[in-house]
């Protein structure tokens, strides 16, 4: 699934295209391209001007000039396109958006159909749907130090908590191993079990492997992910953890490891991130 990098990169990608222009017309080609919640036909915003394309975790909207927004979510494989208009249709077209322009239109991409589009309200600017996630860790509003209290009260494994968009929003499976490789710790340790300072460090990993993969387009496997413009990320090529069963650790050699956890994977290095909990009566610090 798109992670905070690949959404952000395709965000930026449509920013660049599709800010200023009107919409003139929206063909919806499967029934599951909309989601079942949108308070109205997705043709209904058919008029309306693109003021911007906005993003909260892995959720992206057109934020127009009317009270009512064009928001998606782009699931395992969706993909938006900037396509020129007379160019083929892709084998799974879902949603094209017509604009007022002569040369190009916008086509979402859905080989899975585990994305959708619909048409929501929005609150101070954040869709209805999208309200309940938490910031993201380059926002500029986000509190690192609520996050991390919010951490150390749960009793669960910091992977599952990484992946919980209601806590830090745009983590997912792969960068939650990269992140966790990357500050040391092992995926199954108990959150509150975590010391300050390796919550701090934890932090840090995340921002700086987002920030590295966001500079390249993000990770892109069995063409699932790709840019407004077609083209393919980069970091997979990488990565350290995700996906990197069998292979040597970049760090210490050792073997890196995949086990099975919350219906996915997790992959980590059993040197390098041990699996061990700070001791009763021992200061966090």
């Amino acid at each position: 699934m798109p992670e905070l990098p690949e959404v952000e990169t395709v965000r930026l990608g449509l920013e660049r295209s599709i800010v200023g222009k009107k919409i003139t017309g929206i063909e919806v080609f499967h029934s599951r391209a909309t989601n079942p919640k949108s308070i109205a036909p997705l043709d209904s915003l058919t008029g309306s001007k693109i003021l911007s394309v906005n993003r909260r975790g892995k959720f992206l909207w057109m934020q127009l000039n009317r009270p009512e927004v064009l928001l998606a979510h782009l699931g395992m494989s969706g993909q938006f396109l900037v396509r020129e208009k007379r160019s083929a249709p892709e084998k799974h077209l879902r949603v094209r958006i017509n604009l007022n322009s002569k040369d190009f239109e916008v086509r979402f991409i859905d080989q899975r159909t585990f994305g959708w589009l619909s048409v929501d309200q929005s609150n101070a600017g954040i869709p209805n749907s999208a309200a309940h996630i938490a910031l993201d860790i380059f926002d500029p509003n986000f509190n690192r130090e609520s996050v991390k209290r919010d951490l150390l009260n749960r009793k669960t494994e910091i992977k599952r908590a990484l992946l919980n968009q209601e806590i830090m929003s745009g983590v997912g499976n792969i960068y939650a191993d990269e992140s966790l490789w990357l500050a040391k710790i092992h995926p199954e340790r108990e959150c509150s079990g975590l010391t300050n300072g390796e919550l701090d460090r934890l932090l840090d990993s995340a921002a700086a492997v987002m920030r590295a993969a966001l500079k390249v387009g993000g990770t892109s496997f069995d063409e699932q992910y790709k840019n407004v413009n077609g083209e393919s990320g980069y970091f997979d090529i990488e990565l350290s953890a995700y996906g990197q069963d069998g292979e040597a650790c970049s760090r210490c050699g050792s073997e890196i490891r995949r086990i099975a956890f919350a219906n996915r994977s997790s992959h980590f290095c059993p040197k390098c991130q041990v699996k061990r909990e700070s001791k009763r009566g021992i200061k966090r610090k």
